[in-house]
């Protein structure tokens, strides 16, 4: 989206260009729409992900938030309809499933009622976009078009959702698009791990310095960072199968005591997208199942791959050496994305929806780092040591206060990067996402890191 100079004083049309914002919310909807239209009728009122609500709620709450965060946080709007907004508010991030169980809605409105809502929603919403006093210095959600930046990546982030959703529903289930391919391809050869030099990075970023950014992402400042070695590629199925048959789920003593009763209560025994057929592997990909694909990065869990990286005598990188090794060049020199300052385009990495499963590692040679890193940003969000907090001196959004600070509970690992469902205007150097440590389901991968010898 297009970003203007902001003249001194001046209270609207800043920061935000109308005519790029129109385009960005129709082509969200247009883009969920495509994403619900891919299941069948009956998934409606399923729950495909136990610790999540059904379908039926996705559709009603996208519409519902946009309306919430800009309509009324940021226009003083009365809202569309008091009821459904209230239903379609929150999502929810339960621990377990007796606390899912808890959070269960037994009567969901039909999906006409839904879609009539979303259709009210839409008109408002695109209408506001190009007419309404959308940014300002008040309300505080109108601060550099606030609100509506808000709704517009939350629905990006939402197709995210959605899609590692439908991957629970089985392929029969699905109507599987044009380019519905799973990539098998065998990538490139694969290289050991390299030397990352003592540094500084930048973590977070200045509230002028890039559009929009969520409230955890604020404000910059500076990080040491020692020398470390990092591996070239992500973990892989087949390095991570060379894990499963030494017994690594049977040893607690590669697991945190957390995370090993997490593991028991699970019974768990392997990456949940992988699936037994006799005595092969398979990987559920979206549309297919397929024989497991040994050059791809293995998805996990936080305490999956902590388990293997104390296997391998290694450990998870922390968010600081993940942008150290994303983000720095060996003379000094901090970039916008891993491959320099240009735009995320198609040859960088597998994101935006290029594919719907992963691909081999190394297959995006466009997007390697300065240090010669592969596949920082796509084919898999990374997952870190870092407990997700906000840095000093955070402070709540307006126009989504609990977005962050709820999470603050030391049960949330910072995961940063890609996945190949990670929408492109989600790609910057100081967006953060999170997730417990053991939640199976989104596309998170790991590598490996070692202090310097």
């Amino acid at each position: 989206m297009e970003i203007r100079g902001a003249p001194e004083g001046t209270a609207d049309s800043t920061t935000i260009d109308r005519n790029a914002a129109v385009r960005a919310y129709t082509d969200n909807r247009r883009r969920s729409q495509a994403l619900f239209e891919l299941l069948d009728d009956d998934t409606y009122y399923e729950r495909p992900i136990p610790l999540r609500h059904p379908v039926a709620f996705y559709e009603g709450h996208i519409p519902a938030f946009s309306v919430i965060s800009f309509l009324r946080r940021a226009l003083n709007h009365p809202g569309i309809d008091p009821t459904l907004e209230t239903l379609f508010a929150r999502g929810i991030d339960p621990s377990d499933q007796s606390a899912a169980a808890k959070s269960a809605i037994d009567d969901w409105p039909t999906r006409a009622a839904v879609r009539a809502f979303a259709d009210q929603a839409d008109d408002t919403i695109l209408n506001a976009l190009a007419h309404a006093p959308i940014e300002g210095k008040a309300p505080p959600a109108r601060y550099r078009a606030q609100g509506a930046f808000t709704a517009l990546e939350h629905e990006v982030m939402h197709q995210e959702t959605l899609l590692y959703m439908w991957h629970r529903f089985e392929p029969s289930r699905k109507t599987r698009p044009d380019h519905g391919d799973l990539q098998l391809s065998s990538g490139n050869s694969r290289r050991p791990a390299v030397a990352v030099d003592a540094g500084t990075v930048t973590l977070g970023a200045g509230v002028t310095d890039i559009a929009f950014g969520w409230d955890n992402e604020f404000p910059q400042h500076r990080v040491d960072v020692p020398a470390f070695e990092i591996d070239v590629h992500d973990v892989t199925n087949a390095d991570f199968l060379a894990f499963v048959e030494a017994g690594g789920y049977t040893r607690a003593e590669l697991w945190s005591p957390q995370g090993w009763r997490r593991r028991c209560a699970s019974g768990r025994t392997h990456p949940l997208f992988w699936e037994r057929d006799g005595d092969e592997w398979q990987w559920r990909g979206m549309f297919d199942r397929v024989a497991l694909p040994g050059v791809s990065p293995v998805y996990v869990t936080h305490d999956e791959a902590t388990a293997y990286a104390r296997w391998r005598g290694s450990r998870l990188p922390t968010e600081a050496e993940f942008h150290r090794a994303a983000y720095t060049t060996p003379d000094g020199r901090e970039r916008l994305q891993p491959w320099g300052d240009d735009e995320p385009t198609e040859t960088r990495g597998n994101f935006d929806f290029a594919h719907w499963d992963p691909v081999p590692v190394g297959s995006y040679p466009a997007g390697v780092s300065a240090w010669g890193v592969h596949d920082l940003v796509g084919n898999g969000w990374e997952w870190t040591s870092t407990v997700f907090d906000g840095f000093s001196g955070f402070q709540p959004m307006a126009s989504y206060p609990e977005y962050s600070q709820d999470f603050f509970d030391g049960d949330h690992f910072v995961v940063k990067g890609a996945s190949p469902a990670t929408g492109r205007s989600l790609i910057r150097r100081s967006f953060r996402n999170w997730f417990r440590p053991d939640y199976p389901y989104m596309y998170a991968t790991f590598r490996c890191v070692r202090d310097a010898r």
